[in-house]
């Protein structure tokens, strides 16, 4: 059954994004972080997923894009909604298989970070898809306003 936004007689097609990131977890605990050369923030690494791919295929490709490591991909730990911008994220836990983290052209600086740091080094929207990796009641569904969380659940 096709759903439509529109109030009016004609469909509009709604317009998403979707994106994958890696919460890539060490075996010591520490979490992959990148800081991003555009805006400067810290957040898991991640982007648009490509039509020819499916999302762990996207966050493969990301994680290695953005960071240098390789991954491989576990679950899927979250599903979260930007409100204001349309853009739908699905989080995956994932383990480093090889490679050597450094900067790209879309990181200035890739970290292993402590969980007990998230919080202080991330925004809330960010922060919470790296924690709630690390809670084994997954998959969260979260929606936010592109700040703050404005919804979350655990899926059954």
């Amino acid at each position: 059954m096709y759903m439509s936004n529109s109030t009016g007689d004609k469909p509009s097609t709604p317009l998403h994004s979707v994106s994958v990131a890696g919460a890539v977890i060490r075996e010591d605990g520490r979490m992959l972080v990148i800081k991003r050369r555009d805006n400067g923030n810290w957040e898991p690494p991640g982007g648009v997923l490509e039509l020819n791919e499916t999302p762990q295929e996207g966050v493969v490709r990301e994680v290695l894009e953005e960071t240098g490591i390789h991954v491989e991909v576990e679950q899927l730990t979250g599903v979260y909604k930007n409100m204001a911008r349309g853009i739908v994220a699905l989080v995956f836990r994932c383990k480093p298989s090889s490679g050597e983290e450094r900067p790209t052209s879309e990181a200035t600086a890739v970290e292993w970070i402590k969980p007990e740091e998230i919080e202080k080094q991330m925004g809330e929207v960010y922060a919470v898809r790296l924690l709630d990796a690390l809670d084994p009641n997954n998959p969260h569904v979260r929606t936010h306003d592109g700040k703050k969380i404005t919804s979350s659940k655990h899926s059954p």
